[in-house]
């Protein structure tokens, strides 16, 4: 267990304040507020946490980008990046969560968008449309184009990507965080041979849980023009 690197400033500013605020108590013979800082300090330790995790191998798995719970998957008629119908995967994280970003596939980072916008409840379907937001688009051999969003939440206060256009990420790879309560999504084309392994309520860890599997061989088979999917999609 390690922690992110996007947090060492927090961490820092946290354990100074921590120091101070605990000496300052115990000097006005309030003891007990000293254990206070000290459950806080701990707390941030633990939210900038980023645990090691053992990546699936295999071709064509699409593991999930962030810890926490699918909350929706949604059929899209397009989506930006693929301008094409789509699948998209939405997870949500809680405040306990691990908050570390996680690619979900080997490819190329080949678009880069941050979208300014509100903060509304990160468990919405519609926070990626209408909240900040961070996006990604990595050129996948498998499956061609995937996108991976990172959106801010109620208290969320920065999104962190340090993916660039060029960047060659592999599966399971850290490029980034949400501090402090968020959503990420995992966008898919909806292709024949698509397969969903989660479902909606269900919680996934980053990197480790395989969101979906695309079968190239299926593909091949067959000339129908929508996903196959392991459960049903909700609009």
């Amino acid at each position: 267990m390690g922690l992110a690197k996007y947090g060492y400033r927090e961490i820092i500013i946290g354990t100074a304040a921590w120091i101070g605020l605990s000496a300052l108590s115990c000097l006005l013979g309030a003891h007990w507020l000293s254990w206070a800082w000290l459950v806080l300090w701990v707390y941030l330790l633990w939210f900038f946490r980023s645990p090691n995790r053992r990546i699936p191998a295999g071709p064509g798995l699409f593991v999930a980008p962030a810890d926490g719970k699918v909350t929706d998957i949604t059929d899209l008629d397009t989506c930006e990046y693929l301008d094409a119908p789509a699948v998209r995967i939405g997870i949500f994280l809680n405040v306990f969560s691990v908050h570390v970003n996680r690619a979900p596939a080997q490819g190329v980072v080949d678009y880069v968008r941050y979208q300014p916008g509100r903060k509304v409840n990160a468990m919405r379907p519609d926070a990626g449309q209408v909240n900040e937001a961070h996006a990604i688009g990595l050129r996948d051999t498998c499956i061609g184009k995937l996108l991976v969003r990172q959106v801010a939440g109620l208290i969320a206060r920065r999104i962190v990507s340090e993916a660039k256009l060029g960047d060659k990420l592999a599966r399971g790879q850290i490029y980034g965080m949400i501090k402090f309560g968020s959503r990420t999504e995992l966008i898919l084309p909806r292709k024949t041979g698509l397969l969903i392994a989660v479902k909606v309520g269900q919680k996934v860890r980053g990197g480790r849980d395989v969101l979906a599997q695309f079968n190239e061989v299926l593909a091949e088979k067959s000339n129908q023009p929508s996903a196959v999917s392991g459960q049903p999609t909700s609009a």
